[in-house]
């Protein structure tokens, strides 16, 4: 190479030569020129760690485990699962990204396309965690400023794949178990399209998630009202109101408890007894006590008269 001086920085568009081999010697990909952005993930995890060592110029042979390829899945039908391959890398040229604000909407919606759809192979590699960096780094593009106008349609476009972009990183977000970030990407979902099922249905789940079982299930309910045939809202959705009722028992069992009355509603008291003829008897124990309690009253009061 040219020289470590040469050597491209994160941030940068990339342009390199690229051949992937398998072990038995077959090809599966050659790119005269594939650009992409340095430390973004848009490529095999190995070429964006090993790229950032390769001087301007320079020819490498990097021999990556599955873990850095493509893992468990593979990719049909040319990379089998777990495979071990053989990348050759050019660098052929890096440069600074273009400023997003100056971008057109065209521009500005091919670019977090592309990180959109980098985000969905994470997720179907289950590897949630990059799949939210690249989710992030697609909004971040949406969302930034411009010094270009858009037309209405593109304005319109761009939300829309906004939306798609909220709607996967709160997908990722659940998997992860990171409840308080998906129900705020669902939120903003439904900010601008308060119908949308995906959102519902996620912010129910989140919701049921965290034991909020009386709001999530009327957030279900009208996910359910929009698309009456969905199968998956209709088995959650039940389970949920199934939970809520035991879970409104366990409450009202433990409130009893506190009252100090364990004791079922409507269960008969153990001081009477019924008779035979149907009516009801005071047991002779408690009359006699009563009794005692009461002539003991009397001549105290006749005692305190005599005194007086």
């Amino acid at each position: 190479g040219q020289g470590v001086d040469t050597r491209p920085r994160k941030g940068q568009e990339v342009t390199i030569r690229l051949k992937t081999s398998l072990e038995d010697g077959r090809v599966g990909e050659e790119e005269p020129t594939l650009t992409f952005t340095l430390g973004d993930c848009d490529v095999l995890q190995a070429l964006d760690l090993c790229v950032q060592l390769l001087e301007m110029g320079e020819t490498a042979l990097i021999v990556s485990d599955p873990k850095y390829c493509y893992g468990a899945q593979g990719r049909s039908p040319d990379i089998p699962p777990n495979a071990t391959l053989t990348l050759e890398v050019e660098l052929l040229g890096a440069r600074d990204a273009p400023d997003l604000e100056l971008l057109s909407g065209q521009e500005k919606l091919e670019l977090a396309n592309r990180k959109r759809e980098r985000g969905n192979f994470f997720y179907q590699q289950a590897d949630y965690v990059l799949a939210i960096n690249s989710y992030d780094i697609a909004l971040k593009i949406l969302s930034s400023s411009s010094k270009v106008d858009f037309s209405p349609e593109e304005e319109a476009e761009l939300l829309e794949v906004k939306v798609k972009c909220l709607n996967n990183l709160a997908a990722s977000q659940l998997k992860l178990d990171h409840y308080e970030a998906a129900l705020k990407s669902c939120n903003l979902v439904l900010e601008h399209q308060p119908g949308n099922i995906k959102a519902l249905f996620r912010k129910g789940k989140v919701l049921a998630q965290q034991g909020e079982y009386r709001e999530a299930i009327p957030i279900l309910k009208a996910a359910l009202k929009l698309e009456p045939s969905n199968k998956t809202i209709h088995t959650e959705l039940s389970k949920l109101v199934k939970k809520h009722a035991d879970q409104k028992h366990v409450e009202t069992e433990m409130y009893r408890k506190m009252l100090g009355n364990p004791s079922t509603p409507g269960a008969p008291g153990k001081c009477k007894k019924k008779t035979r003829g149907g009516g009801w008897s005071i047991p002779w124990k408690w009359l006699f006590g009563a009794t005692a309690i009461a002539l003991g009253g009397v001549a105290l009061s006749v005692v305190i008269a005599a005194r007086n």
